[in-house]
């Protein structure tokens, strides 16, 4: 097994990145170590970028992270707009980002998207650059399969620190889909490039076939494999069928193989999906895969919220997030109609990271809770620089508090019949709870111990 942070847990050492994690977290050195030993967490990053980039920990007992989606489309190339995107996932609190960038050079976006971010880690789909530069450079489908194993290496090189690899899409699989009755056989693009490369050239999935040497790149950098989920459901009618069911089996036990190796894994899912059955598969998810990190793509619990799909990923993303899953992919409006704008971009990350935090107090208690408190505290005494500091857009929530000018200390709802304005006086000296008290009135987590 390489020297990798899972066997430095596995072997009893806490490591310096340990103890900053575990400081992040509210935990204890010796809890991160362990689940990190299990792999039931960790740690996105790259020792590329070692000091460059902030550990930001995936899995159990950690607070729920967000990630927000951004890079070029084939369509559609604006350097600089993406450039913003970068800026905006720092400024707004997005934990990691990823380019999915599929036009323009690629390598020179990626590079500059991963300068504008830091210090966030910086996520990638391997399998965009491998069609495009693959296409162009075979002049079609005859792609070789280890040429995909070699953008995933300039890849590493280049300090991306988790790779979504569509490795549990078998061929079988593949032609099993697009035979399907489903409504949307393949929703997932890189799934959908896979499969197409594997029909057209009747050969098996090149991260299959080269997934031992996939290991011993990943565990020289110590970078993270995330492993695709390429037959999500990309209906609400296609759920849990035995297509999705399938794929999710080999992700485990692609997930049992990277531990042996001492590589870092997590698991994607769950696509589109109703209420009533998220919980039930973040469940399966952990149940098959020992308790592997999930990173939940969605789920979108309605096909009909076009334009207001990031409300209905803040709904079902932070019901996911409850029943037990780990890392939130954000989701914008402009999902299923168009590539994001900036605007989009902050607007996605904002209803993402609500729903996180959500969860979170509900997972975590007390440990969740000091946002809420300093705010409701502040609510109560009409202090609104604190309640703004705190809130997830200040500038925003400024802009609206202020929108009919500010004619008394309460806000524009109520204005001079606000209750606490109203009750003000009657109201001094009752000995109000400071917010350290609040977050202890919070109960803990039923799912945690």
């Amino acid at each position: 097994m390489a020297d990798t942070i899972m066997k430095a847990a596995r072997e009893g050492r806490v490591t310096d990145e340990m103890r900053e994690v575990a400081k992040a977290e509210g935990l204890e050195p010796e809890k991160v170590r362990f689940l990190i030993a299990e792999g039931r967490v960790a740690l996105l990053r790259n020792v590329k970028r070692s000091g460059r980039v902030r550990l930001v920990a995936v899995g159990e007992a950690m607070f729920s992270k967000v990630n927000a989606n951004i890079g070029t489309s084939g369509t559609v190339v604006d350097v600089e707009a993406e450039r913003r995107k970068a800026r905006i996932a720092v400024e707004y609190g997005a934990d990691t980002v990823m380019d999915l960038s599929m036009g323009g050079d690629l390598d020179e976006i990626r590079m500059m998207i991963m300068r504008e971010a830091e210090p966030l880690p910086l996520g990638t789909v391997p399998t965009y650059q491998a069609w495009v530069e693959g296409l162009r450079r075979y002049g079609g489908l005859g792609i070789p399969s280890d040429w995909f194993i070699k953008i995933v290496e300039r890849q590493l090189r280049q300090g991306v620190d988790y790779m979504t690899i569509h490795a549990a899409l078998s061929r079988e699989l593949a032609e099993k889909a697009v035979r399907s009755r489903r409504v949307i056989p393949i929703t997932s693009r890189g799934g959908a490039l896979l499969a197409a490369w594997m029909l057209e050239n009747g050969e098996e999935n090149p991260y299959r076939s080269h997934w031992s040497y996939l290991l011993e790149l990943f565990a020289e950098y110590d970078a993270v494999i995330s492993v695709g989920d390429s037959l999500r459901p990309g209906s609400i009618f296609d759920q849990h069928d035995e297509l999705q069911v399938a794929e999710l089996v080999e992700a485990a036990r692609l997930v049992r193989s990277a531990r042996e190796a001492g590589v870092q894994v997590i698991v994607e899912g769950p696509g589109h999906m109703t209420l009533d059955q998220i919980a039930a598969n973040v469940r399966l998810e952990k149940q098959l895969t020992g308790g592997a990190p999930y990173y939940v793509l969605g789920p979108l619990p309605t096909d009909a919220a076009m334009g207001y799909d990031h409300i209905a990923l803040a709904i079902g993303g932070a019901l996911a997030l409850w029943a037990g899953a780990d890392y939130l992919c954000y989701v914008t409006p402009a999902e299923h109609l168009s590539l994001p704008t900036p605007e989009q971009v902050k607007e996605g990350i904002i209803a993402a990271r609500i729903a996180a935090h959500a969860a979170d107090l509900a997972k975590y208690g007390a440990r969740a809770a000091g946002r809420d408190a300093a705010v409701s505290w502040a609510r109560a005494r009409l202090d609104w620089k604190t309640m703004l500091d705190h809130a997830f857009d200040p500038r925003g929530a400024a802009r609206i508090h202020a929108q009919y000018g500010l004619r008394t200390r309460a806000c524009d709802m109520c204005g001079q019949y606000c209750a606490c304005l109203v009750l003000g006086k009657h109201m001094r000296g009752r000995g109000e709870p400071e917010p350290e008290e609040l977050t202890r009135r919070i109960l803990g987590s039923t799912l945690l111990p």
